[in-house]
């Protein structure tokens, strides 16, 4: 067992863990970029040569490698037109190039140019999606991940606009948004919460999901938004419903809990035969993932608690938290090293909410989970280099687990967990 005073200094100065950091890194792209071009999209984060830029910012801006590796990635990235057409989304087009040029400028002029072109873009981009998000609304209709996940919906837009203009109109008009989608909206007659969309969790038609869905999770369900509107609360960034709409997703959370053996849990989704009875059919917890599993969803809502200054709910969401690390049957079911729905991102949330919590308990799991993803890394095949699923990403994670600082690029800010 690890005593605290091995809690303390074991992951700062594991200096096996940060070659590996750095061998994984070498290995997210064992060619040049113009020779990957061809098979990998270029602005997008999750498996394009801009998710991979990601690993090498971070590098360069840590002193750790040259800025002319970065730097051909960010132009291989940039090498192609971009989009900044109604699909664009953080991690899709001018945002996601948007995203990667501000890590790399971090606090310097380095690409200011090409950075003020595209904040225009983005800022058109967000009134546009903003004013089509409310249109929909007042309509009555029901929404769409596309429209306000963290992939290419609004609660990404907005991620980047908090970084790059806080108090800006624009980040202004998204937060409005999506204060809107968590009210309740009645679609024929029957009352749903105003995230529902008209799909199924896979953006499909099925008899499973007749009439939608609500989802849970922090990649593309309602604790994305929460995060974000928590996130900009803790800033300062304010608009009228904001605090109501991050207590009634607190609240709605609260309802749909599940307290098993082994801990709380939230289900994934509802359907409608669910929302109707308020029983979920889902019977354990899902992966313990960044995308769609508890670790997610108590960083969104330890985040919302801290927003609220809720001390009684911040401690709640920390505790089921540290019920699922220390549950392995649900860690079993991590096989991995990604950050979507792997080691990668069960690392680093824990990481950031470690860094907001009301209790050592949770540092105390760090070494135990850097071991872990270490030996994911180790074994995994290497040929995906992106940063979503692939080797840029379990890079980047080691390096925080190595350093055991924050990025100072903030690349996971793209993950709503900072």
């Amino acid at each position: 067992m690890r005593t605290p005073d091995t809690v303390a200094t074991g992951l700062a100065s594991s200096a096996d863990l940060a070659r590996e950091a750095a061998g994984q890194l070498r290995q997210a792209a064992t060619v040049p970029p113009r020779t990957v071009h061809a098979r990998l999209a270029g602005a997008a984060l999750a498996n394009g040569t801009a998710g991979i830029a990601l690993a090498y910012i971070e590098r360069a801006r840590a002193g750790l490698d040259d800025w002319g590796r970065a730097h051909e990635w960010i132009c291989d990235a940039a090498a192609e037109p971009v989009s900044d057409h109604d699909t664009a989304g953080l991690f899709l087009g001018v945002p996601a190039l948007a995203f990667v040029l501000d890590a790399a400028a971090g606090p310097t002029g380095r690409y200011r140019g090409g950075i003020a072109e595209l904040d225009a873009a983005v800022t058109r981009l967000a009134h546009r999606r903003a004013a089509q998000a409310l249109a929909r609304i007042q309509a009555g209709r029901l929404a769409s991940f596309a429209e306000y996940d963290v992939f290419f919906g609004l609660t990404g837009v907005g991620a980047l606009l908090l970084r790059r203009a806080s108090t800006s109109n624009a980040t202004e008009q998204v937060l409005t948004a999506l204060v809107a989608l968590t009210r309740p909206l009645t679609v024929d007659g029957e009352t749903l919460p105003g995230w529902w969309v008209g799909h199924d969790p896979h953006r499909r038609q099925s008899s499973a999901f007749r009439g939608g869905h609500a989802n849970h999770s922090i990649s593309h369900g309602i604790c994305g938004p929460l995060a974000l509107l928590s996130l900009a609360a803790r800033r300062g960034t304010l608009v009228d419903g904001q605090l109501d709409a991050i207590g009634s997703v607190c609240d709605w959370l609260d309802a749909w809990r599940q307290d098993g053996p082994a801990g709380p849990w939230w289900p994934e989704h509802l359907a409608v035969d669910e929302l109707r009875t308020g029983r979920c059919v889902q019977t354990r917890p899902a992966r313990p993932s960044w995308c769609y599993g508890t670790p997610g969803i108590t960083r969104a809502g330890q985040l919302a608690a801290l927003a609220l200054g809720d001390r009684r709910r911040q401690a709640a969401y920390e505790q089921a938290l540290l019920a699922c690390l220390d549950d392995p049957t649900q860690q079993a079911r991590l096989v991995d090293p990604g950050l979507c729905h792997g080691h990668a991102g069960l690392f680093q949330t824990v990481w950031r909410a470690t860094a907001d919590a009301t209790t050592s308990d949770l540092h105390a799991r760090l070494p135990e989970l850097a071991d872990r993803l270490l030996c994911a890394a180790r074994t995994a095949d290497q040929a995906d280099p992106g940063f979503l699923t692939g080797n840029a990403g379990t890079a980047l994670a080691l390096h925080t687990a190595s350093t055991n600082t924050a990025p100072l690029s903030g690349w996971d800010t793209c993950l709503l967990i900072n």
